[in-house]
């Protein structure tokens, strides 16, 4: 099934659906696909959070949520999406410190959104993914060969995620974040030796 996959990756374009529009796509090119999915105004969404909803594509399945933080799966990867909707609210810009070796590194700014995507090669000879977007972020682990559709996947995912300002307005007013800041820990930089946030750590214990 992976032979499978990698062969339809390497493929020079793929059809895909954003909204009601067919959008062909080099899925070959992580800056391409990265261009293409965040520069459409995609509103599909099939998943409904507290003050958030985004769109899962097709193959990915939603497996768990704790409080804003998703755990989704696609042909053998986990992916943890986190929704910081603190930032969000206050419109707060989350910096973000390049490791020197990086794989890839990119600043994103598209559609007046920012963010910025990086992939770390790890000693296991795997890769971590960290893309954030619009005040959510997607955290992977995964094969080189997987990078591709992982970006693809998690490009959909964030450029569809929309905020509901009167819930988030009446949690913080409920004082529903209150002893919940280490949630947004996640958003501070980390070491490349670190591997991935707690979430991920977590989830990864518990699965063995």
């Amino acid at each position: 099934m992976k032979k499978w996959r990698s062969i339809l990756l390497v493929l020079a374009t793929m059809t895909l659906v954003s909204g009601c529009t067919a959008v062909r796509i080099d899925t070959d090119s992580i800056d391409n696909t990265i261009n293409v999915i965040l520069s459409k105004d995609n509103t599909l969404y099939n998943r409904v959070g507290k003050g958030y909803k985004y769109y899962v594509p097709r193959g990915v399945n939603y497996i768990d949520t704790d409080e804003f933080n998703d755990k989704l799966y696609s042909n053998g990867n986990y992916y943890y999406l986190y929704i910081d909707a603190i930032s969000y609210y206050y419109k707060e810009d989350n910096q973000h410190e390049y490791q020197k070796d990086s794989y890839y590194k990119r600043d994103l700014d598209i559609n007046g959104k920012k963010g910025y995507v990086e992939i770390l090669k790890l000693d296991n000879k795997q890769y971590y993914v960290e893309f954030m977007y619009n005040y959510a972020k997607i955290e992977a682990i995964v094969n080189k060969s997987d990078i591709n559709e992982v970006i693809l996947n998690a490009s959909y995912i964030l450029s569809t995620v929309k905020f509901n300002d009167n819930v988030i307005r009446i949690m913080l007013d409920d004082d529903y974040f209150i002893n919940k800041e280490e949630k947004y820990d996640i958003f501070e930089d980390k070491n490349v030796n670190d591997t991935t946030t707690n979430f991920l750590d977590y989830n990864d214990e518990e699965e063995k």
